[in-house]
């Protein structure tokens, strides 16, 4: 997250790798900073609630649960059948890579595809102009199932197609700053591409069979940012689904019920004046307040930085040319731990650190939060059934021309060469001890209907989301056999809980003790107004809707600095 966006790796431990001894478990737990499993549930329900009890040397995955169907069948013949206009869905988007909250072109097209095959679409999903719902409903009484969409690329991720070594697609000429145009480093084109065929194979097969079924399709804005869906579940988007379905590009083909780190994401904005360079005696410098922010940020990692934590910034403004002291600048933070409590407690000592900067630099400084979510709260049952539709249906068809140029970016990356993942990874429980990782905001979603996730190799063993090799590969032979597996994996899976009651059934009743004791409450702050960008007038005209949405201020309020040239004191007298 995604961001995210190393969230959503289910890389799976080997099954038969070293088990962890007791005294193993109680030192991880010690250096996350609990002293026994006990403690860290008693202090944290949101922790405990996606722990797992289990024993991850003991676990033995399930057999038996996904059954052949002719919905099922009929559901995969139709991703078989329109292969060429999935992968075209992907070919496209990724052209387009579309940034955060400016996805015009890309929820566009992702729109039109799911109306072509019944869906009826609304735009404007709690206020977002980019983000929309398809619902396609057959019957009465039948479950109500979700399918998770994104399609925001990254800034500076831009990347021809299929080429094995890094040769940006747009490259931004500036004498004084080049820069590389926005590409799919973390593979959402395919993402939203594959959980749309999947939305539609399902909807298809449940018609065909006489299935009664709602299947609704929330494309969603700015999951980079973690905005898009975290303040959708605020508003209830998500309410009256039976089960959520959700899978991101990743390096390997597995699935799991491990969590994710909850995260608050801040900007903070410092506020000086502005001068010459060359006469600076009383000038403020906003840059010099977000540089040293930047650096007693740093100090809280030995002391106040559990293995369960993130910390991670970027300058975001930090001025446009040296003789110019920088009057405002904004330096931005995700703050990540493994629970919103944990969030809250490391967040206030970034926000003391800021405080701090700005006295001693006598600038001003505000902070707003643009984005915070939940740990994901897992379902196991969910994923066994979910696994045994991947391990059924077998990993992506990799061609020759996949593994070539996966082969070829590792090569260039100076990684061991092994080409794609191509196997379906084993079912293992997760580590006992939660050590950290990638952010989601599916997790505000998994804690008010079950959700399962899992990940497809679109990537070359080895490599990372959010890289330019992951866009080279979006698009290209790797991600489009991705996108035609993950689209397979998610619709055989929403047909068994069509098809097997009892599977649903269980699904809902482990989430029913999972969530027992924990009231789930938005981590954004009262008042909040999520972040946008004004759409075009064509984009209005064309999604039938207006400017400004109800639920947020227009114009946003102008930060503008007020503030004075600094004293140096008495003038000096003159010698004599």
């Amino acid at each position: 997250m995604c961001d995210l966006h190393d969230h959503h790796e289910h890389e799976s431990q080997p099954a038969d790798g070293p088990s962890l001894s007791r005294r193993r478990i109680m030192q991880m737990l010690g250096a996350a900073g609990v002293t026994t499993a006990v403690m860290a549930a008693e202090a944290d329900p949101a922790m405990a609630a996606a722990a797992d009890a289990g024993s991850p040397a003991e676990y033995q995955a399930p057999e038996g649960l996904a059954e052949d169907s002719p919905a099922k069948s009929a559901a995969l013949d139709w991703i078989k059948a329109n292969s060429d206009g999935i992968t075209g869905l992907n070919a496209e988007i990724w052209e387009h890579a579309e940034l955060s909250l400016r996805e015009w072109k890309s929820s566009i097209a992702e729109a039109e595809f799911l109306q072509k095959a019944g869906f009826e679409v609304e735009f404007g999903t709690a206020g977002f102009p980019t983000a929309f719902t398809a619902t396609y409903a057959y019957g009465k009484g039948g479950p109500v199932l979700g399918f998770s969409g994104e399609y925001d690329a990254l800034p500076g991720l831009s990347q021809n197609k299929g080429v094995g070594h890094h040769d940006p697609r747009e490259y931004i000429h500036d004498p004084f700053a080049p820069s590389y145009g926005p590409g799919h480093g973390c593979g959402h084109s395919a993402l939203g591409t594959a959980a749309a065929a999947a939305a539609a194979a399902v909807a298809q097969a449940a018609a065909k069979h006489k299935l009664p079924v709602t299947v609704k399709f929330f494309g969603s804005t700015a999951e980079e940012a973690l905005i898009g869906k975290t303040y959708a579940v605020s508003k209830g988007v998500y309410e009256g689904l039976d089960a959520f379905l959700d899978w991101h590009p990743s390096t390997a083909n597995a699935t799991g019920w491990g969590t994710s780190t909850a995260m608050t994401a801040v900007t903070f904005t410092f506020l000086g004046v502005a001068g010459h360079g060359g006469t600076p005696l009383g000038n403020k410098s906003a840059l010099d307040a977000a540089v040293m922010m930047a650096t007693l940020s740093e100090f809280l990692r030995e002391e106040n930085l559990a293995p369960s934590g993130r910390l991670h910034w970027v300058i975001n403004n930090g001025g446009d040319i040296p003789n110019v002291t920088p009057e405002i600048a904004e330096i931005s933070y995700y703050v990540r731990e493994g629970s919103p409590a944990r969030v809250q407690v490391l967040l206030d000592k970034v926000i003391a650190v800021s405080e701090a900067a700005a006295k001693a630099s006598q600038t001003k400084v505000q902070h707003r939060i643009t984005s915070a979510c939940w740990n994901q709260l897992p379902s196991k049952s969910f994923a066994e059934l979910l696994h045994e539709n991947m391990r059924q249906i077998g990993p992506p068809e990799f061609s020759d021309e996949a593994q070539r140029l996966a082969k070829e970016l590792q090569e260039s990356l100076g990684l061991p060469v092994k080409g794609m993942h191509d196997t379906v990874a084993d079912l293992t429980a997760p580590n006992p001890v939660f050590m950290g990782g990638g952010s989601t905001d599916v997790a505000d979603i998994s804690w008010n209907v079950p959700t399962v996730s899992m990940g497809a190799a679109l990537a070359p063993i080895g490599t990372k989301m959010h890289t330019w090799s992951t866009a080279a590969c979006a698009a290209a032979a790797p991600g489009q056999a991705a996108v035609i597996a993950a689209a397979k994996y998610l619709a055989a899976t929403a047909v068994d809980l069509i098809t097997q009651p009892e599977r649903l059934k269980a699904i809902k009743d482990e989430f029913a003790e999972r969530t027992k004791g924990v009231e789930w409450k938005t981590a954004l702050p009262d008042g909040y107004e999520p972040p946008m960008y004004e759409p075009p007038a064509w984009f209005l005209r064309k999604t039938g809707q207006s400017w400004p949405p109800e639920n947020i201020t227009w114009p946003p309020k102008r930060v503008v600095s007020q503030e004075k040239f600094a004293s140096l004191g008495p003038e000096l007298a003159a010698q004599k």
